[in-house]
This record gives C-alpha cells, sequence and structure tokens, in this order.
C-alpha cells in the first residue's frame, strides 16, 4: 500500500476522533449546557446529518479541485470549527459547529475514499478502503478512550482542543505527502448521477445505511449501557470504548482481506452473527462479563460487514469515479443520524421501563435484521460476479 494512503489514514483518524468522541462526553456536556442525555445526542445526529448532505455535495464540488487542495481545505476547516466548540458556551453554537464539522469531514473523506482507491490496482479497492478506514477504527481504539478519559480529568471542552491539536500534523502530513498535480479528469457530472441511480447500487447503499445505523444507535448510548445497566462505575467507559474500538480496527482488517474475495460471505454471514450479537447484548447487557465480551465482538462484526459495503459501493459504480465515494459516505451516515434519533426517541419513551438503556440495542438489533431481509428480497449485486446472500 503506498505511504499517502497511510497518511490519508492519519487524518481520518483525527476526524474519527472526533466524530466517535461525544460517545463519552454526552453526559457531561447535558449537565454543563443545560439539556437531556438524549438531547445532547442530537450532537453525534448533527455531525451525521452534516456528513450525510456534505458527502455528496462536497465530492460534487471539489470533483474538479486538485485532490491534494481540497482535502487541505477541508482540514483547516474542520481544525477551526473545533477551536469555536472548545470555548462556545452555548449549546445552539456547539451545535452549528458539529454542522460545519461534519461537512468538512464529509468532504475529506469523500476525496481521499476515490484518491485511495485511484493509489491501488483495480482488484484492491477493499483493501484500500480498509486502510484508510483503520483511521476511524483506530479513534475508537485510541482517539475516543482518550477523549473520554480527558473529559473525566479536565471536562468535555478538552477533548475538543485535543481534536483541534491532533489536526494540525495531519494537515502538514497531507500537504508534504499527497500527490498535487492538476484537478482530475473524468466524466460529466451528469453520467456520474445516472450510474449512481441504478438499482443495484441503491440496495447496497441501503444496506450500508441500516448497518450503520444499528452500530451508531447503540454506540451512542455506551456510557449509560455500562453505568446504568451493567452498574460499573464512571472509569470503566474509557475501557469499553476502547474494547469497541478494537473489536472495531480488527473488523476493518478482516474485512480488507475478504471484501476482495468472498464479499458476499462477509455481508451474509457477518450480517447475521451481528443482528443475534445485538440481540444478545440486549439480554445481557446487565452482565458486566457478557457486556464487555460483546462490546468487543460486536466492533468486529459491525466493522467488518461496514468497511466491506463501502468497498463492494466502489466496486460497482466505476462509472462514478469522483461521486461514489461521497454517496457511500452519506449513505452510512444516514444510519449514524438516525439511528442515535431511534435510541434517544426509544429510552424518551421509556421502553424497557427503568432498564431503558437496553432499548437501544434492541433497535440495533431490529435494524440489522431489516438489511438481511432487503438483501435477501432484491436483486443487488456486491460485486459484478458476487450475489448478495439471499438475492
Amino acid at each position: 500500500m503506498p505511504f499517502a494512503l497511510f497518511l490519508l489514514g492519519v487524518a481520518v483518524f483525527a476526524q474519527g476522533t472526533s466524530e466517535f468522541m461525544l460517545s463519552g462526553l454526552l453526559p457531561d456536556i447535558a449537565r454543563e449546557l443545560h439539556v437531556s442525555v438524549a438531547d445532547a445526542g442530537a450532537l453525534t445526529t448533527a455531525f451525521a446529518a452534516g456528513m450525510v448532505v456534505g458527502a455528496p455535495l462536497m465530492a460534487g464540488l471539489a470533483r474538479r479541485w486538485p485532490r491534494r487542495g481540497a482535502l487541505l481545505g477541508f482540514l483547516v476547516v474542520f481544525l477551526s470549527v473545533h477551536v469555536v466548540g472548545a470555548v462556545t458556551g452555548s449549546f445552539a453554537v456547539l451545535l452549528v459547529t458539529r454542522v460545519v464539522g461534519a461537512l468538512a469531514n464529509a468532504g475529506f473523506l469523500a476525496v481521499a475514499l476515490v484518491a485511495a482507491a485511484g493509489m491501488v490496482p483495480p482488484d484492491a479497492k477493499g483493501r484500500a478502503t480498509s486502510m484508510l478506514l483503520g483511521g476511524v477504527t483506530l479513534a475508537c481504539v485510541v482517539g475516543v478512550p482518550a477523549g473520554a478519559l480527558l473529559g473525566q480529568l479536565w471536562g468535555w471542552r478538552a477533548a475538543f482542543w485535543a481534536v483541534a491539536v491532533l489536526s494540525v500534523p495531519a494537515v502538514l502530513a497531507v500537504g508534504r505527502s499527497v500527490p498535487g498535480g492538476a484537478a482530475p479528469q473524468g466524466p460529466a457530472l451528469s453520467g456520474e448521477l445516472r450510474v449512481l441511480r441504478e438499482p443495484g447500487l441503491l440496495a447496497l447503499l441501503l444496506l450500508g445505511a441500516l448497518v450503520n445505523g444499528a452500530t451508531f444507535c447503540t454506540f451512542t448510548y455506551l456510557a449509560p449501557l455500562v453505568t446504568e445497566v451493567a452498574g460499573l462505575g464512571d472509569t470503566w467507559v474509557p475501557v469499553v470504548l476502547a474494547l469497541f474500538g478494537a473489536g472495531a480496527f480488527t473488523g476493518v482488517r478482516i474485512g480488507g482481506l475478504l471484501a476482495d474475495r468472498r464479499p458476499g460471505v462477509t455481508v451474509g454471514g457477518g450480517g447475521l452473527a451481528l443482528c443475534l450479537g445485538w440481540a444478545a447484548l440486549a439480554f445481557g447487557a446487565g452482565n458486566p462479563a457478557v457486556l464487555l465480551t460483546l462490546v468487543l465482538v460486536q466492533g468486529v462484526l459491525a466493522f467488518g460487514v461496514g468497511s466491506t459495503l463501502i468497498s463492494q459501493v466502489l466496486y460497482a459504480a466505476p462509472g462514478a469515479p469522483t461521486l461514489a465515494g461521497g454517496f457511500a459516505t452519506a449513505a452510512f451516515n444516514v444510519g449514524a443520524a438516525c439511528g442515535p434519533w431511534a435510541g434517544g426517541a426509544v429510552i424518551d419513551a421509556g421502553i424497557g421501563g427503568g432498564d431503558g438503556y437496553r432499548a437501544p440495542v434492541w433497535v440495533s438489533a431490529g435494524l440489522v435484521a431489516l438489511a438481511l431481509v432487503t438483501g435477501a428480497g432484491n436483486q443487488a449485486r456486491v460485486r459484478p460476479t458476487t450475489e448478495l446472500p439471499g438475492a
């Protein structure tokens, strides 16, 4: 794999830390800014919504920009809004910074996915995607628990400052190592949009949204699941987040190895195991040993299946070389926006009674079950020669 691809992963690490770190900071943010935990969960939804809108929009705007310049511009905006978020005392302002930061993150990731695919042979898109998304999972392993620990020691604002500081070397790395040159040439925008309307590709995007929605539905509320359901202390929250991140990192690596060879088995078999795993976690979350084990396992499965679906979107859309990454990013963040909203809704509705923080886990199981039914009920293809399980 090219070294520049590794450095793109470093930048994605900084951005992934910001996207995921709120799962360990929501109670403190809610307390200081005088909102409920469920309302604070809107910060995660807002970021995901910004990614949904921003991914295709920014990819479309940047399709004729030099890739290094586009990546640098998005990173500088991302850094700046985290400085604003670190100093504001207004929940509304913080919410706006999450949306703007998401737009910048979406633009960066959309361009980076296409750039990464262009750096490797045509049959290695799965490995390239896993290398890039390794930055996201490393954020779960290191960045998110570190953010939660910073929040416990010095307050949630320290985590925002840390992301801003972390973005500085990412800017320098991209500026020095990503190839420069003229803007890329490709098909007309209308031609790319026609490709992205094909039924098989739309089905892949829907599956990605459902699987990622399930992941974020539970992940956003892991902190209260740990403290209120399992009865563990606050100091266990970074540990649980690190376990999920370690599983995610492993899942992306496994997905990278299998996505180019056995995508159908990875999506079908992994999806079934993922659904059963969420159900088992909902049943057993009150037992700390079960919780710790299944958080690790679910991280592996969720990101193994999810990263495979992203790579299959790139395989399925060779006629949309500049927009495919943006639409894949948007679809997955539709799930990341809807998942936390659904989790907050079932919590606010009191579903599950006093043990209501199990309810989002049941929603996660239901979303993956819906993905399996959807995959079985259509003729979408994960590769030109490999049908989705049940198709």
